[in-house]
């Protein structure tokens, strides 16, 4: 039986389990998915006992992205670009692979939410400085658009932000966020403004062209009021649980040898484990 799961510390938020148990099913293999609890200070230890255990790999959720980066054997492209590792993979040999798939399931996300959107279509208006951030903007220089502007309340953490991946990246003022939406042709909020709990994203987006695309990583809830905003004035909107849901693709299918979909029943499995709580 394929074995795979999700670190974390805690762990009991997330959503991996159910994702990947209902791909597990709709595939009919044998094999399980499976939350991990793993203290920061026993990662490494975690990590290594992977192969003696059978596991194929793991995904890695908080606090533990980052230290991974030191602990594997190796790191692909992504990982080392972004800065932390989600996805590990056992190779044949038992060392441990290192892999980031934030920026695939965000691209993808899009993608398949808006058929024919092309990221080099104009200048996108990224919010946050944050991993999820990093993530975001690798995936558009990938698909070269053809500038971004980086806005966070703390310009510093932009700065180094835009310092570390290079490319058109203009960082811009917090307080000037509603005037650099002019001219964009995507808006993206990676920051947790707006999230379940958290103080609302203030932003007025009377600037922003209403063909722009908005989407907000921010998945609890799924209609976040930069959603609301957006739909309300013609704008194309994108919830951010495309974004969780493809990035899980690439490590189904490297433990479980299956290429898995992205599908409306899967959407609605996930989103119902989310309004369970």
């Amino acid at each position: 039986m394929k074995r795979a799961g999700v670190m974390g510390w805690p762990v009991a938020q997330s959503r991996s389990p159910v994702l990947h148990g209902f791909w597990l099913t709709q595939y009919q293999i044998e094999g399980s998915y499976d939350r991990l609890p793993v203290p920061p200070d026993a990662l490494e230890r975690a990590l290594r006992a992977l192969p003696g255990r059978g596991f194929a790999g793991c995904n890695l959720t908080i606090p533990h992205k980052e230290h991974a980066l030191t602990l594997l054997d190796r790191l692909d492209g992504a990982a080392r670009r972004i800065g932390a590792v989600n996805t590990v993979v056992v190779a044949a040999d038992g060392t441990l692979e290192g892999h980031n798939t934030d920026a695939f399931g965000f691209h993808a996300s899009l993608a398949a939410a808006v058929p024919g959107w092309d990221a080099a279509s104009g200048p996108a208006v990224v919010l946050g400085a944050g991993g999820a951030a990093r993530a975001v903007t690798a995936a558009l220089l990938d698909y070269r658009v053809p500038e971004i502007r980086l806005i966070n309340r703390h310009r510093p953490r932009a700065e180094a932000l835009a310092a570390a991946l290079g490319g058109p990246v203009e960082v811009v003022d917090w307080v000037q966020r509603a005037a650099a939406l002019a001219g964009a042709a995507l808006l993206v909020n990676t920051t947790s403004l707006g999230m379940t709990g958290q103080p609302p994203l203030d932003i007025a987006l009377d600037d922003l062209p209403r063909a722009a695309l908005v989407n907000d990583i921010v998945y609890v809830p799924l209609e976040t009021p930069l959603l609301t905003a957006a739909r309300a004035r013609g704008n194309p909107v994108v919830d951010g649980l495309g974004m969780l849901l493809h990035q899980a693709r690439p490590g189904f299918a490297a433990w479980f040898g299956v290429e898995p979909e992205v599908t409306p029943a899967l959407r609605a499995c996930v989103l119902a484990s989310l309004e369970a709580g």
